[in-house]
This record gives C-alpha cells, structure tokens and sequence, in this order.
C-alpha cells in the first residue's frame, strides 16, 4: 500500500495528459527552463555586483536625508 506500481504512474500520467493536452506539456515545461535560466542569471547578477548596490542604496538614502534636510532649512 505504500508504494506505487508503474500502472500508478502510467494512469496519472494519462490523466494528466487528459487535463493539459499533449501541447501545453512542452510550454509548460519550456516557461518552466526559462524561469530557471532568468533566476541563475538573477544570481550570477548579484555575485558580479559585489556589494555595489548596497553601496548605491546607502548613496540613495543619504541623498533623500540631505534633501530633507535642505527642505526643513529652506521652509523655517
């Protein structure tokens, strides 16, 4: 009872086929290869920047304090 037999997965795999199609099986799986493609490369991103964009962050944040500031002076 604990196992599946390969008539299991023979019957599954008809009932998927009957629910998706033979078609969308191919699609699907090639959306599934270029998500996984764009999520390496997403990585691969990350490890060429080297903590660049962390630094680009703190830039942004000291920036918008600046100006705030720049804006409290000017207004009182």
């Amino acid at each position: 009872m604990g196992t599946f037999s390969i008539w299991h997965w023979i019957i599954v795999l008809l009932v998927v086929l009957l629910l998706f199609g033979a078609g969308k099986i191919p699609r699907l799986m090639g959306d599934v290869a270029k998500g996984v493609k764009a999520f390496k490369k997403g990585l691969a991103d990350d490890d060429d920047s080297d903590g660049s964009g962390e630094s680009r962050k703190i830039e942004g944040e000291n920036t918008a304090a600046s100006e705030r500031k720049k804006d409290e002076a000017s207004n009182g």
